[in-house]
């Protein structure tokens, strides 16, 4: 069973392993079908996984989310026998989302582009206001977080001459492959990281040590003239420091593509606070990973879970049921 409406649009490769499978492609049905369908599914491919829904899928063995994170699953109400896989290849396109969000801010693209559209021919040259933008070789990028998506902003920003440096859990953990930081640190040194950085990017999962790791604090201890990128999920940063950082230009400016709430909840972009009225942001509504190259890799990864475990065999990026606190 198939609820999710974007890998739906990918139901060839899903199904390209060939099986005597059944699918239902659930992603327009109405909930009261869906959960009268869960309830016979051996598997559900999902982004999101309700405690209603959960409860209603009392023989699943495979939940096999759409992305890679999972924090939208109702573990809690899922049968004890079911497994749940994630995956990935979103790296690629958010690292380079990050570099496009970094020059837009540091070349400060969107006032330029908003004065010329108003007819105003703003430079150095014709304006002394007008500040020199920095060439990315000058900037130092600090990643709040070194998996896979923080792995290939680090290859990326490393490519275009970024120093670059990171705090992760481990700090000691071997380094991704092709990832060569100046310096990595543990979470307990984050405000080094800050101090030290002109782009900030944050890309830790989110959980119960992650919610709110960006506050007040730590966002004082930026450079005035730095620049916040989150590309983890909203929570992460804490709304209201951020915003009174923006409006009170603590610091330069910031890239939001994840946010605190659904834009179905009929606030766009789903904040508390007016975040599209700040000049110094740049704000996009979390497409960042939205390459179709994406979405084909994930479909076929979930596509030959589906085959090993019609097969018995052992499924790859199981995910670890949390700990109940």
């Amino acid at each position: 069973m198939v609820t999710d409406p974007i890998i739906s649009r990918f139901a060839d490769q899903l199904k390209a392993d060939g099986g005597t499978h059944r699918w239902d492609m659930a992603a327009a049905w109405t909930p009261e079908r869906r959960l009268d369908a869960l309830a016979g599914a051996d598997v559900v491919v999902c982004s999101s996984l309700s405690p209603a829904e959960a409860g209603a899928a009392s023989r699943v063995r495979l939940v096999h989310v759409t992305g890679a994170g999972y924090d939208k699953i109702s573990f809690t109400q899922l049968a004890p026998p079911a497994l749940v896989a994630n995956t990935f290849h979103h790296a690629r396109p958010i690292a380079e989302h990050v570099l496009m969000v970094t020059m837009m801010l540091s070349r400060n693209v969107a006032a330029a582009e908003r004065a010329l559209r108003q007819g105003e021919w703003r430079t150095i040259a014709t304006d002394p206001g007008v500040t020199f933008h920095p060439v990315l070789a000058d900037l130092t990028l600090g990643l709040v977080g070194l998996g896979s998506i923080g792995a290939e902003v680090a290859r990326v920003a490393g490519a275009l001459g970024m120093t670059v440096r990171a705090v992760r859990r481990n700090p000691a953990a071997p380094l991704p492959d092709g990832v060569h930081p100046d310096w990595v640190g543990g979470n307990g040194q984050l405000h080094e990281l800050l101090a030290a950085s002109d782009v900030v990017v944050v890309t830790v999962p989110l959980d119960a040590g992650t919610k709110g790791m960006i506050g007040a604090a730590e966002l004082s201890a930026m450079k005035a003239t730095g620049l916040l990128i989150n590309v983890a999920r909203g929570p992460v940063v804490d709304q209201s420091a951020l915003y009174t950082a923006l409006k009170d230009r603590r610091i330069a400016g910031a890239g939001l593509d994840v946010w605190w709430g659904q834009p179905a909840d009929g606030v766009v972009p789903p904040a508390k606070l007016p975040f599209a009225e700040l000049e110094n942001t740049v704000l996009t509504p979390h497409h960042s990973g939205h390459a179709r190259i994406t979405f084909e890799r994930r479909a076929a990864d979930i596509a030959a879970n589906i085959a090993r475990l019609a097969r018995g065999g052992e499924l790859a990026n199981l995910v670890a049921r949390p700990v109940a606190s």
